[in-house]
């Protein structure tokens, strides 16, 4: 196995003993197939224990490991060492306070995904023995692309509108509205409109793209907003010049 030397500048941070954040260098020797965090995990274990970040899966899946790579909102788990130069920088996801090194402070991202809630409202309840809600792979199809987000956030700090505009309800809390708005078992599209279409809402959004440009799942929450629009755009419509169609 061929090794690599590289230096990993990371931001370091301790609001407890720092008054700024500042830079700290690492060499680390990498093996050509490791991705970052391998890198952050050895720099931890044999350099400096008390470097601090998230991660769990280390399978691209759980979504905590996002970090600022090289400028660009990344999975650290996801980011081939292979794919990049030999000086690599570490930083915070942008647009969240921080917490201690790269571990930012994601309440405000939380409750904004809570405020659409996000599982499924049932049209009509029915007993335990009468079965399940069933559902076609037709109609599984309408909303399954927005049902592979993984909340790691690499959307909210990609997106300028979320930077300049904090109470902007952002890229994921919205394409998660919008996906179990789109599913045949779902009745909750009203109680979810009173969130998504407010002020700060989707229509806060300016398309710009960027969100679904770093989304590693490929969700493409930029396209999910749009449909929202159209659809809360359609609502308006009805509602104001031709408020005897019904739903």
């Amino acid at each position: 196995m061929s090794e690599r030397q590289i230096r990993l500048e990371v931001l370091r941070y301790n609001p407890e003993t720092d008054s700024e954040p500042h830079f700290e260098t690492f060499e680390v020797p990498c093996l050509n197939e490791w991705v970052v965090l391998d890198a952050l995990n050895w720099a931890k274990e044999h350099l400096d224990p008390t470097l601090n970040y998230r991660w769990s899966c280390h399978m691209a899946v759980c979504g905590s490991c996002g970090m600022t790579i090289n400028g660009e909102p990344s999975l650290a788990c996801k980011s081939f060492i292979r794919d990049l130069p030999d000086t690599i920088r570490v930083e915070p996801l942008k647009n969240f306070p921080v917490e201690r090194d790269l571990v930012t402070v994601a309440e405000d991202f939380i409750a904004k995904l809570a405020a659409v809630k996000p599982y499924i409202i049932p049209k009509e309840e029915k007993a335990i023995e009468d079965g399940e809600y069933k559902q076609t792979p037709a109609q599984l199809k309408t909303y399954k692309q927005y049902a592979q987000c993984i909340n790691c956030m690499l959307c909210y700090a990609a997106c300028p509108e979320y930077g300049l505009e904090p109470k902007f309800l952002g890229p994921a809390a919205i394409a998660l509205a919008h996906r179990y708005n789109k599913d045949s078992r779902d009745g909750g599209r009203d109680e979810r409109q009173e969130v998504v279409a407010a002020d700060s809402g989707v229509w806060k959004c300016s398309f710009v793209g960027a969100c679904s440009e770093v989304c590693p799942k490929h969700v493409d929450p930029a396209g999910a907003l749009q449909q929202v629009k159209v659809a809360s755009m359609t609502d308006w419509y009805l509602e104001h010049l031709m408020p005897w169609v019904k739903k």
